[in-house]
């Protein structure tokens, strides 16, 4: 293959998810061997769709996907599936490849360095239970955490080594030193790589390109150039856009006031005002929409429930998860009104067990006062009913269900009219994160329980839901894995698991 060869070529490709809800419009652009090119666009946008496209997952409209002959293409997929969470991690790996690879092994352990999962593998060899004796190797998958369950998706993409690379949101669930770890490898990485992500600084450090899916024009606009450079060019469009239609709605108006005294006046006026209001509507249309891409969501409060005093949760003891085994910690901690508390400890110690349990009050040596309503976060959106309309879903969540108010929110979280009637199934996995903050705000809980709010959502975003979360004054425990968004939280106190 030549450096220059295109190794993806869209030609004119459309795509509806389902009837009369286009995604893709005659959609065309190209990829070079060797790029390191950035997906952007608004959440359910249609980026993930693109994907299903490359590897052939979904069929398009119309139009045709071109890949070179012989073009070798992995994904890191979103779960494991029930079926392999039975393998050993050298069985989950060995399933990547249609041959046996009789040198896995030494491959395993690069890719678990790279996604930041050595560590707790190494664990594995000083463990006396049944299952970590031999090779660290045979440690079933369905031994893992959600969260390192994340990175062995991750990994299994990374040992492929395929000539094209697809990343989805690769760098949820991964600390600081697993994101350098990502960084390092896809900088050096000879192959060509599509990534869709909101890490602004992730993504600059290694992209020569973007491919901008515009969800209005539902087309991709391609440029060249570092991530921060081609959002500064997309910023200045915008603004020129901007200009632009304010100098068209300024002449509009003008026409119009005029036609409308034209009007009145009869005669060989009245054509003069049928000029004017074509005029008009011409300089309308030629107004350019504002991309609903570069829109943020607007400064909300989470209400804290009314009426509450006292001690809102009362722990004594709590569970970990060390070598495979549950571990009971003494521990007095007390949550009240305006508390903050910030959940830390590695992968895999039971941080995201520990927040589920308190959401659905089963955590042995824990207890919510009575009455109090909590408001849970779940990273997978689980607790959401993935079969109801948005529509639905929002509403339930409010003590006395209102439209105005609902829809109020909703707008405020990007929730547009023809997204609030979809299924929550059918939306991004950023769609998802926004309907259920707009669900905490209409829920108005006395305990908040967020368990890695970050993840899936445009980092344009996540300045406001830190404000939010900084401002709320119900008691609230927090599990979070990006420093900078921390940060920008008061936390009263921490809890690490790992101490």
């Amino acid at each position: 293959m030549s450096a220059n060869e295109i190794v993806v070529r869209f030609e004119k490709v459309s795509f509806e998810r389902g009837h009369n809800k286009p995604i893709l419009d005659e959609m065309s652009f190209s990829v070079r061997r060797g790029m390191k090119m950035t997906l952007m666009g608004q959440n359910g946008a249609g980026k993930s769709t693109i994907f299903g496209l490359i590897t052939g997952i979904v069929e398009p409209e119309s139009g045709s996907v071109h890949t070179s002959h012989g073009l070798s293409i992995a994904t890191a997929r979103q779960v494991i599936p029930r079926a392999e969470l039975a393998l050993t991690v050298r069985e989950f790996f060995q399933s990547m490849f249609p041959k046996k690879v009789y040198d896995i092994d030494p491959r395993i352990d690069e890719v678990l360095e790279v996604v930041n999962l050595n560590a707790p593998v190494r664990q594995v060899r000083q463990a006396h239970c049944k299952q970590a004796q031999g090779k660290p190797h045979e440690r079933l998958v369905s031994s893992f955490s959600g969260g390192q369950q994340a990175r062995l998706l991750l990994a299994s993409a990374l040992i492929q080594d395929p000539d094209l690379l697809l990343l989805d949101e690769p760098t949820n669930n991964l600390d600081k030193d697993g994101i350098a770890h990502l960084t390092k490898f896809l900088i050096d990485y000879d192959k060509t790589a599509i990534v869709i992500s909101h890490d602004a600084d992730f993504l600059n450090a290694f992209t020569e390109g973007v491919l901008y899916l515009d969800v209005h024009t539902r087309k991709v606009e391609q440029y060249t150039g570092n991530y921060f450079n081609v959002v500064s060019q997309i910023t200045d469009r915008i603004e020129k856009e901007n200009m632009k239609n304010a100098q068209l709605a300024k002449i509009a108006q003008a026409n119009k006031e005029q036609a409308n005294v034209f009007a009145h006046k009869g005669g060989q006026l009245r054509l003069v005002a049928k000029r004017m209001r074509a005029k008009a509507e011409a300089a309308e249309e030629a107004m350019v929409d504002v991309r609903r891409e570069d829109k943020t969501i607007k400064s909300f409060t989470i209400p804290c429930q009314s009426g509450l005093t006292g001690e809102l949760l009362h722990i004594t003891s709590y569970k970990t998860i060390r070598n495979h085994k549950v571990v009971v910690k003494k521990k007095k901690l007390s949550l009240k009104k305006n508390q903050h508390l910030l959940l830390t400890g590695p992968n895999g110690i039971g941080k995201s067990t520990l927040l589920e349990s308190l959401a659905n009050a089963e955590a042995e040596g824990a207890k919510i006062a009575e009455g109090v309503k909590v408001g849970y976060y779940r990273q997978d959106f689980s607790n959401l009913d993935f079969s109801a309309t948005v529509h639905d879903e929002l509403m339930r969540a409010m003590e006395r269900p209102f439209e105005e108010t609902m829809r109020a929110v909703a707008a405020s979280f990007l929730i547009t009219s023809e997204i609030i009637h979809s299924t929550v199934g059918h939306l991004s996995e950023g769609q998802k994160g926004l309907v259920a903050f707009a669900r905490l705000v209409l829920m108005k809980p006395g305990l908040l329980i967020l368990d890695e709010p970050t993840n899936h959502i445009n980092f344009r975003h996540i300045p406001v839901i830190a404000e939010a979360l900084d401002a709320y004054e119900g008691a609230m425990i927090l599990v979070s894995h990006v420093p900078e968004f921390v940060a920008k939280i008061r936390i009263d106190e921490t809890l690490d698991l790992g101490k």
